[in-house]
C-alpha cells in the first residue's frame, strides 16, 4: 500500500456494511462519539461515518500494519466525523478514553481468543454509559448448535488455524455480558447466516 496505491478491501465487509448500518440506524444513539473495536481495513468505518454525519466515528486497531490502512483510509475520506484510528487491544490496559455513547465490534470475537471476547466485556462496561449500546456482528453458535452447516465449516477451520478461536454461543457470550452489567437488548437476524447481537449497559 502507498499513499496513491489502492487500499485493502475486504470482500465480506463490502458486502455486510449496508446490512448493518441498517440496524445501527435504529439502535445507535443520535448523537455522540461510537468507538469500533478491531476496525480492520476500515470500510465500515468509512461507511458509517458517511451514514451517520451526526455520529462521530473512533475506529481502533491493535495490528500495526492494519492501523496503518485505517489510517489512510480515513486520510482519503476526509470526513469531519470521522477519527483518526487508536492503536488499541483491548486485552490490554487501555489509555485514558471518553465516554462513548455505543461500541460496535464487527467480526472480532470468533478470530480472536475468548479472553478477547471476555477484555471487550470488561471495557465496554467501563466505557458506556447507562443505556448506552454494544453492538456486535458476527457468526453465532444459538443453544449449542451453528445456525448453518457453512457457519460449521467455518468454525472447523478458525479452530485448525488456532484452537483458541472459534465461533461463539450467543448464549455463553450473554451470560458473561450480564456479570459485566450489560443486559441484551436485541438479536437481529443478518444475511448470510450472521447476527447482530445489541447489549445494552446497565
Amino acid at each position: 500500500m502507498t499513499a496513491s496505491g489502492s487500499l485493502p478491501q475486504s470482500a465480506p465487509a463490502e458486502r455486510n456494511k449496508q446490512a448493518i448500518a441498517d440496524v445501527l440506524a435504529r439502535v445507535l444513539p443520535k448523537a455522540g462519539c461510537v468507538l469500533e473495536i478491531a476496525s480492520g481495513t476500515g470500510q465500515h468505518a468509512e461507511h458509517f461515518a458517511r451514514a451517520f454525519p451526526a455520529l462521530i466515528w473512533q475506529p481502533s486497531e491493535p495490528d500495526p500494519e492494519s492501523l496503518a490502512v485505517v489510517a489512510e483510509r480515513v486520510r482519503r475520506a476526509a470526513l469531519p466525523n470521522l477519527l483518526a484510528p487508536l492503536p488499541l487491544d483491548i486485552r490490554r490496559e487501555l489509555p485514558p478514553l471518553r465516554d462513548f455513547a455505543a461500541l460496535v465490534c464487527i467480526n472480532m470475537i470468533h478470530i480472536a481468543p475468548w479472553s478477547a471476547c471476555e477484555a471487550l466485556l470488561e471495557q465496554a462496561a467501563r466505557l458506556l454509559a447507562r443505556g448506552a449500546p454494544l453492538v456486535l456482528y458476527g457468526p453465532f453458535k444459538r443453544g449449542g448448535e451453528h445456525t448453518a452447516p457453512s457457519n460449521a465449516a467455518f468454525d472447523a477451520s478458525l479452530r485448525a488455524r488456532d484452537a483458541e478461536w472459534g465461533v461463539r454461543d450467543v448464549d455463553d457470550v450473554v451470560a458473561l455480558a450480564g456479570r459485566h452489567s450489560l443486559a441484551l437488548a436485541e438479536i437481529v437476524s443478518m444475511p448470510a447466516n450472521n447476527l447482530t447481537v445489541v447489549l445494552a449497559r446497565q
